[in-house]
């Protein structure tokens, strides 16, 4: 399916500030860019590379006063998430060599804490895809989808202890969950068709049957029409925009709008809070 996002920021910095974003997909497996356009106004020197984990980082220094930064895709992508119940779990000895980092613990998913927790939720499911939907099924089921309970320093352990949060905060849980299984988890960032209220989103994505699997604890069902913008351990390498000045970057406004190109454009979010 063809999937058209458009994603509209207005920042303010009071004096010269270095900023790294990640706005820009990147055409891959499961998604294909046919267009795209990315504007910062006022203009500004912007230099690209791509991380560690494979994503595309816009690099560039803001002048001091408002900017405008402005982000347009035309997109294909899998309509449908492939679904393999019966997908086994990989054993490490099995695992390519770059999926390894994700078996580690990370600042917000403190999977070393967490096999106790995972155990009582898997119950006997089968190793491998069937007990990751265990995860998610429990999180979705008993984490309350909820704005204002969770900061931008919240991990999984403190998600599980407030029993609330927006959709990082049930990634985290769920990442740090299969760690502890020692399937290895990674976190996603990027959009979702028909999400309400329209935001950026993340998700997470599990290595299990030889191949990563997505699921997303904030949905109730497989859906497919995502746009994929950055992976990472958790939050901290998926940021969709991290300053480096001395007086932290002021964000007035972001809207976000998803719609394939023969719907109606879904509603803007309004500087609603990040976490989708």
């Amino acid at each position: 399916m063809k999937l058209k996002a458009t994603c509209s920021i207005s920042v303010y910095v009071a004096s010269d500030c270095p900023m790294i974003a990640m706005l820009r997909p990147r055409s891959g497996q499961n998604q294909w860019i046919i267009s795209e356009r990315y504007e910062v106004q006022p203009p500004v020197p912007v230099t690209e590379y791509v991380d560690s984990y494979g994503n595309l980082c816009q690099r560039l220094v803001l002048a001091p006063g408002p900017t405008q930064i402005e982000v347009e895709v035309l997109m294909e992508v899998a309509r449908e998430l492939t679904v393999t119940p019966d997908a086994p779990h990989t054993p490490i000895t099995e695992l390519p060599s770059e999926v390894l980092q994700y078996l580690l613990q990370s600042r917000y998913c403190p999977s070393d804490k967490m096999l106790y927790q995972a155990l009582d939720i898997i119950g006997d499911a089968p190793p491998g895809y069937a007990q990751v939907e265990k995860i998610r099924a429990w999180v979705h089921d008993n984490i309350e989808y909820r704005y204002g309970v969770s900061e931008a320093t919240t991990d999984a352990l403190e998600t599980l202890a407030h029993g609330a949060g927006v959709c990082r905060d049930f990634t985290h849980v769920c990442i740090g969950l299969c760690r502890s299984l020692q399937i290895p988890a990674r976190m996603v960032a990027g959009y979702l068709h028909g999400l309400d209220p329209m935001d950026l989103h993340a998700w997470f994505e599990a290595f299990v049957g030889g191949r990563w699997h997505t699921f997303d604890a904030t949905q109730d069902a497989p859906r497919g029409g995502r746009i994929v913008l950055a992976y990472g351990h958790d939050a901290a390498d998926v940021a969709f925009i991290s300053d480096y000045g001395f007086q932290p970057l002021q964000m007035n406004d972001m809207r976000v709008e998803v719609s394939a190109p023969d719907e109606d454009p879904a509603p803007s979010a309004e500087a609603a809070p990040a976490g989708g």
